[in-house]
């Protein structure tokens, strides 16, 4: 048996993900998310500075109308260059006169442009794709269930589904605490996540599968298979996690603004699948399986009286 006991503790894995997923549910409730123009509108403006700028200066200029939270994208600029004249700037939806002053503002604290283009844009993720989002996720949840049970057994399933909403709660979570932007790349990140969390808990559940068959007999102790089960795939997870993880941390470290939130996403996501597919999946299974046993010997129990 393996020295270390991961399903002889886990209480204290559910414990450490409830620390997380209770208080990200409150503060789902009570401060939200930071839902970026995809999901709000808002209005795009397009200039050209008549020299070089550096976002910093725009931010602060923006952040006199409490509008230091737009994203601002430097244009055709070399790479490795923090500066550039061509600046688009995707703000909240702003009324006519509060867009003259920040404007003018922009024109007295970082300098004189051109406008390229300034419009106003509608939402274009609105509440009913949010809701064939939702139930996209649900129907393809009931799927995988469907396909683990088919392949291994109705409980795999569900400890797999349980997994998956395990780590989305955790991003959704990280993500109200930090009010970081959400936008329509997030839900492409959480689609990412589920993918790689469920291929990550299928190979755990498979070696689980082979170990019953060869080596479970009817007085086995389920808890040491789990375990053995887990160490002999635990190589092959923590490998591909921290590849995974350094080129989503490289790309989150060294990549634009633009896609520093999607990184931070995957990171959080993919450091909660591997968790989850670890911790979380096989010792829920153990639990569902233990509880299906003390019902059936419950019956056969009470006859005996």
């Amino acid at each position: 048996m393996p020295k270390f006991d991961i399903v002889g503790h886990k209480k204290i894995w559910f414990a450490i993900s409830l620390l997380v997923i209770i208080p990200g549910i409150i503060c789902m409730f009570v401060r939200g998310f930071n839902f970026g123009i995809d999901f709000t509108g808002g209005t795009i403006i397009d200039l050209k500075f008549d020299r070089p700028v550096a976002i910093a200066e725009v931010r602060t200029s923006l952040a006199r109308y409490n509008l230091e939270g737009s994203t601002i994208q430097l244009s055709g600029q070399d790479s490795g260059v923090e500066t550039s004249e061509n600046v688009m700037i995707r703000t909240t939806d702003l009324e006519e006169e509060q867009r003259k002053e920040v404007m003018s503002s922009l024109k007295s604290d970082v300098g004189d442009y051109t406008v390229l283009r300034e419009e106003k844009v509608g939402a274009t993720i609105g509440g009913e794709l949010i809701t064939n989002a939702v139930l996209a996720l649900v129907v393809s949840w009931v799927l995988i269930i469907a396909y683990v049970a088919y392949r291994f057994e109705f409980r795999f399933g569900i400890a797999a589904v349980l997994a998956l909403i395990h780590d989305i709660l955790i991003v959704l979570a990280v993500f109200s605490f930090t009010q970081r932007p959400v936008d329509s790349s997030f839900i492409a990140a959480l689609l990412t996540i589920v993918g790689y969390s469920i291929n990550d808990t299928i190979v755990i559940f498979d070696r689980i599968r082979e170990n019953l068959k060869l080596h479970f007999g009817r007085n086995g102790d389920i808890n040491e298979l789990v375990n053995r089960s887990i160490f002999q795939t635990l190589t092959r997870s923590l490998y591909t996690v921290f590849t995974v993880m350094f080129t989503t941390a490289a790309l989150f470290f060294f990549g634009g603004d633009t896609t520093k939130d999607f990184a931070f996403a995957l990171l959080v996501g993919f450091g909660s699948g591997c968790y989850s597919s670890i911790f979380i999946a096989s010792p829920l299974w153990v639990t569902f399986r233990n509880w299906s046993e003390k019902k059936r010997h419950q019956p056969k129990a009470a006859a005996a009286k």
